[in-house]
């Protein structure tokens, strides 16, 4: 039997693996990064913001938005009793969820299988959604966790401003988080994806969410809002490169956004297997944490 050199198997590994489905990629940026704990430490700061204002009475209500697998679930299922509502396009994804819900006998936690562009891209949408979906409802927290990648950075105005006008109740608050657009340092996940993609497509990552903040701010339809911005890193490593991999091939948005060809994986996998896996270097993703309150009179924290 012929085998190949160990790191060539490496290689074949590290390309196969990017057929794995997204759940199961972000399961483990999940568990081998800090990616949750850090936005689970700005989602904190947000419902302690919210609750200052809404009444301790009132049974809090959110909704989810590319929700994934959810790993916030423990801290969304408590703090809003009043309907948890979470949305993805991936079917495997929400069937994780729904074997949780019947387990856990969490029965106000709902899914809902829809792609959120197609929706709240326009506002007759919005409402049907708000109808069929919410009960006629108004949640009292959006959460876009690194849901924005999934739509064009033109269209996020609008998307925001529906959700705003049309979903969030008159004292509520939305929480997205979005990796940084811009870096300079080649361990981070912003240079490894502009690095590539600049390489094959000839583009950049143009999802600026620091964009979208001043591009809020300078709105007349959020004037009333209070909109805060902050930028942390998170670090992920772990000893299995083919799981290394998998992650590497969900921050590249493969396939979802770009279908790297044969070649293309091949040079991905070579290239983070000689720079971060022989070197032992972890990744860093910096990224930003956009917070927006409704009708909310405390000052607001992120």
């Amino acid at each position: 039997m012929k085998y190949l050199p160990y790191n060539e198997k490496m290689i074949k590994r590290g390309i196969k693996i990017a057929d794995s489905k997204m759940y199961q990629e972000n399961k483990i940026w999940a568990r081998y990064s800090n990616d949750k704990v850090d936005i689970g430490e700005e989602l904190a700061k947000v419902i302690r913001t919210l609750t200052k204002t809404v009444s301790l009475n009132k049974p809090l209500r959110a909704l989810s938005i590319g929700s994934n697998a959810e790993p916030q679930f423990r801290i969304l299922e408590t703090a809003f009793r009043g309907g948890l509502y979470l949305m993805d396009v991936e079917k495997e994804a929400l069937n994780v969820v729904k074997e949780r819900i019947c387990r856990q006998y969490t029965e106000q936690v709902k899914t809902i299988c829809k792609d959120y562009n197609k929706i709240f891209i326009n506002p007759e949408n919005t409402k049907k959604f708000l109808k069929n979906e919410l009960n006629n409802k108004k949640v009292d927290l959006i959460a876009m966790h690194h849901s924005l990648y999934y739509s064009e950075e033109k269209n996020w105005h609008v998307v925001i401003n529906n959700l705003y006008h049309g979903i969030l109740a008159p004292k509520g608050a939305m929480h997205i988080v979005l990796m940084s657009a811009e870096s300079d340092n080649t361990q981070t996940t912003t240079w490894l994806y502009n690095h590539f993609v600049c390489k094959y497509f000839a583009c950049r990552n143009n999802q600026n969410l620091i964009h979208l903040y001043r591009e809020l701010k300078e709105s007349k339809v959020f004037k009333k809002a209070q909109i805060l911005l902050k930028t942390s890193n998170v670090y992920f490593n772990l000893n299995d490169f083919e799981k290394f991999m998998a992650v590497i091939w969900m921050i590249m948005l493969y396939p979802n956004v770009h279908n790297y060809n044969a070649g293309q994986k091949k040079e991905i996998t070579e290239f983070v297997y000689n720079n971060f896996w022989r070197k032992k270097k972890a990744l860093v993703q910096s990224q930003d944490h956009l917070a927006i309150y409704r009708g909310i009179s405390v000052p607001g924290i992120v």
